[in-house]
């Protein structure tokens, strides 16, 4: 069988790439470059010309999938023989040959969940959590132990590195880091982190092991690079041990899970630990229109430094300009969106070629329904679909006990505060947790079953708890229906990788991306670089958009995404990312960010910001005025047909319950009371205030 040409139809900088076969070689991939093509190619190049032998060569990447396509191209390429493994693959083979030799029993058994430990030891540090707070705590062990943290570094080591689990302080964390450790022992178990750890361990605490494995690979290839952690470097290091054969390739401007450990410092200074490496950078990009790609680079253009990777050069011819498309609120961006869609399919593109991407799984329910309703299919990537997962199962069981018992906050002025009040049992409070991961996941589902009450009262005033219930079980129903082939929806994290005819990225807006917990550069940046992983996954068609409430009929005072700023037509670059006056908000004179009155901190949060102060700071909020604002709520409400929320939020009542304001000014400052609520409500409420103060001894 002749052997292929396996150096035709590379561009200039891919057969660089394929023929740099001795010494260090750092390959800078942009999205749609080609990557995997210029490495299978380098290694088929490599065996045909006998520089490589295929026994010898190990090919490593991060998922089951990319390793597969490698294994796959390499054999069509004749060069069969190859390792191409992910790193855990990798490392269990190597510890469960090696670990008997060594102990003299076999590799402990590996847990298929962390979860179980995790709980044990949470109960063994009397540290109280719910399921989602211990998937949050394993995801922080994680990182941790791919860090090469220590529980007793672990302390300074979160604080470093702003690491926050919601709910737990960082030294509870440690402890229960510690207790789950023991508890690992205690069963001889391991989990996935271990079996890097067991390998990194073998290795480097025994000279016959590691001259083993140095003596069956001589060279390596990594794939993704900048997405390694600390303790695959330390592997990879013990793999090579005096060699520098060894081609790395990766975009910095992917790096988006640095939150799970990955450093993307080792694929930027490769060059530097590596004197005289082959640096190659691929910028030619054969996936997207010129279009996409003038985007994608402006994306990254204000935060460009050494992690902003290449600028593309788009190779395929024009295509239709993308769309900046704002909407009044998530409704009816949601719908705009489903009908997009429709238009595309009825013009020929396939469904399995479209996406919608979001930034947190919480917004796909929105555009399951809105999908749902126009008769397209779609599957969720990366999540479980909306009304499939856990706590919106659990809500809608408390709501349907609630409405059958009778007990549906009786008390609440509406169906959507009795929703409200049922799922406060269930862990949703009007104000997110700090920081993310599994705990914020949660709470964005629960906020989304509270705006979909919201909705059902709006569209029918006096609507029940009951009401509510209906609706649930008539979206479920409708969003259950299976489909082999449909539209992708996916979070921007399980988009990398793939890519599709269009796309729209949906929620481009303050708050969400980036979100609101993001307060460093770093983590702003990390954001930045998910919206270029967003916009880089289209070939032809690309839609970004956002909307300026939440709610039909709610106060508009959110901004486009900062990233947009001179990315945007008419969105040229601004420093205060806060809602523009005349843009349904008041804003503010100054770029000083709002800060609490009673410690002076930051407010980062909207309903904090709302309240004036930290929700963890002491409240000096008069209950008897508050009991009489939301009674004369209520009756407003009632009187114009519209929700309670509509009036005055929850958050703005507590606020005029807090500053009691005297006049018109002073009422004027609190956020929530606009010029159009204070012409149409501010007479009534001055008076309330007024009338309890002369009624105090």
């Amino acid at each position: 069988m002749p052997t292929p040409d396996v150096l035709a139809g590379l561009d200039p900088e891919q057969r660089a790439v394929a023929t740099a076969l001795t010494g260090p070689v750092c390959v800078i991939a942009g999205a749609g470059t080609g990557k995997t093509r210029a490495i299978t190619h380098r290694i088929a190049h490599g065996v045909h010309t006998g520089a490589f032998d295929p026994r010898r060569t190990l090919a490593v990447t991060f998922t089951t999938r990319a390793a597969g396509e490698m294994r796959g191209r390499l054999r069509s390429l004749g060069a069969e023989g190859v390792q191409a493994r992910t790193f855990h693959s990798a490392a269990l083979r190597q510890a469960r040959y090696f670990w008997p030799q060594i102990t003299g029993s076999d590799l402990p058994e590996i847990s298929s969940s962390k979860l179980p430990i995790v709980g044990s030891a949470a109960s063994r540090c009397r540290v109280p959590t719910d399921r989602t707070v211990l998937r949050d705590l394993a995801s922080e062990i994680e990182w941790a132990k791919v860090s090469n943290v220590l529980p007793e570094s672990y302390v300074t080591a979160a604080e470093a590195a702003h690491r926050e689990v919601g709910g737990v302080d960082p030294d509870s964390v440690a402890r229960v880091y510690a207790a789950y450790e023991d508890l690992k022992t205690d069963r001889n178990v391991m989990d996935m982190e271990d079996i890097l750890l067991a390998a990194v361990g073998l290795l480097s605490g025994h000279p016959g092991v590691a001259q083993q494995v140095r003596s069956q690979y001589h060279h390596f290839v990594v794939d993704e690079y900048q997405d390694v952690s600390p303790v695959q470097q330390k592997l990879l290091d013990l793999w090579m041990g005096e060699r520098t054969d060894v081609c790395v390739v990766g975009d910095p401007a992917q790096t988006i899970y640095s939150f799970a450990g990955a450093q993307p410092d080792y694929l930027v200074r490769f060059p530097q630990r590596f004197p005289g490496a082959t640096v190659v950078r691929l910028f030619r990009d054969y996936r997207s229109t010129p279009q996409v790609v003038d985007v994608a680079n402006a994306v990254l253009k204000p935060g460009r430094d050494a992690l902003a990777g290449v600028v593309l050069e788009a190779q395929r011819p024009p295509g239709p300009k993308p769309s900046f498309v704002e909407h009044p609120d998530e409704l009816a961006e949601a719908a705009w969106v489903a009908d997009q869609v429709a238009k595309l399919v009825a013009n020929g593109t396939p469904l399995r070629e479209i996406s919608v991407l979001f930034r947190v799984n919480a917004q796909s329910e929105a555009y399951e329904q809105a999908l749902a309703n126009v008769g397209v299919a779609y599957v969720v990537r990366g999540a479980e679909r909306f009304f499939d997962r856990g706590e919106v199962r659990q809500a809608a069981m408390l709501l349907r006990a609630a409405v059958r018992t009778a007990d549906g906050a009786p008390d609440a002025p509406d169906a959507a505060a009795a929703t409200a009040a049922v799922l406060s049992s269930a862990g949703w409070s009007p104000a997110p947790p700090a920081g993310g991961g599994q705990a914020r996941e949660r709470w964005e589902s629960l906020a989304a079953l509270v705006s979909l009450a919201e909705e059902v009262v709006a569209a029918k005033p006096g609507a029940t708890l009951a009401d509510v219930v209906e609706e649930l079980e008539a979206r479920a129903a409708a969003q259950h229906a299976p489909s082999a082939d449909g539209v992708t929806l996916s979070s921007l994290h399980s988009a990398k990788g793939l890519e599709w005819d269009a796309v729209f990225v949906v929620g481009c807006h303050e708050g969400t991306l980036p979100l609101s917990y993001a307060e460093t550069p770093a983590q702003i940046e990390e954001e930045r670089r998910l919206l270029y992983v967003g916009v880089t996954r289209a070939r032809e068609h690309l839609s970004i958009s956002w909307s300026l409430a939440r709610q039909p009929g709610g106060r508009g005072n959110r901004r486009p995404s900062r990233f947009l700023d001179g990315v945007r037509p008419g969105g040229g670059a601004r420093s205060d990312h806060r809602p523009e006056r005349g843009a349904g908000g008041r804003g503010r004179k100054s770029g000083a960010p709002a800060r609490c009155r009673v410690c002076g901190a930051p407010l980062v949060d909207a309903v904090d910001r709302k309240l004036g102060r930290c929700g963890s700071c002491p409240s000096s909020m008069d209950d008897a005025l508050f009991e009489r604002l939301r009674a004369w709520r209520l009756e407003r409400s009632q009187e114009q047909k519209v929700p309670a929320y509509v009036v005055f939020t929850d958050a703005t009542l507590i606020a005029i319950a807090e500053s009691k304001p005297a006049d018109e000014a002073q009422l004027a400052a609190i956020p929530g009371v606009g010029r159009t609520k204070l012409d149409r409500y501010g007479e009534d409420v001055l008076r309330l205030c007024q009338d309890l103060a002369e009624e105090l001894p």
